[in-house]
């Protein structure tokens, strides 16, 4: 019973976390004058952990997340991750039709050398 209620102390704390942190970082918009369309930007993600780009994206955006190492590992917890390229790149506009790649490595590697010099 201890391990039960351990573990949703856990999940509560963990939707705690995104709610807080979701509320602190919303993502870049602009609403254009008279129309009822939002604006939306690609924030810059280049460096960060992969739990940000899901907490700054809209619900709406389409994302494709894969591992950039060359081992094709599944991308399974995001908090272990960290963002080595995106496209498109930071500031580019956002509409229904965009998917937002994001290539990744675990934490604590280092983006590989041909990633580094392609980046988006």
């Amino acid at each position: 019973m201890r391990r039960a209620a351990a573990v949703g102390a856990g999940a509560l704390l963990a939707l705690a976390a995104v709610a807080v942190t979701s509320a602190e970082e919303r993502p870049e918009t602009a609403t254009g004058a008279g129309d009822d369309t939002e604006k939306r930007t690609v924030p810059d993600f280049l460096g960060l952990g992969l739990w940000r780009v899901f907490t700054r994206l809209d619900r709406r955006t389409r994302l494709d997340v894969h591992d950039v190492s060359g081992r094709d590992r599944r991308v399974l917890w995001p908090s272990r991750w960290q963002v080595c390229t995106q496209y498109p790149e930071a500031g580019a506009d956002l509409d229904r039709r965009t998917t937002v790649m994001i290539g990744v490595v675990r934490r604590g590697e280092t983006c590989p050398p041909r990633v580094r010099t392609a980046r988006r």
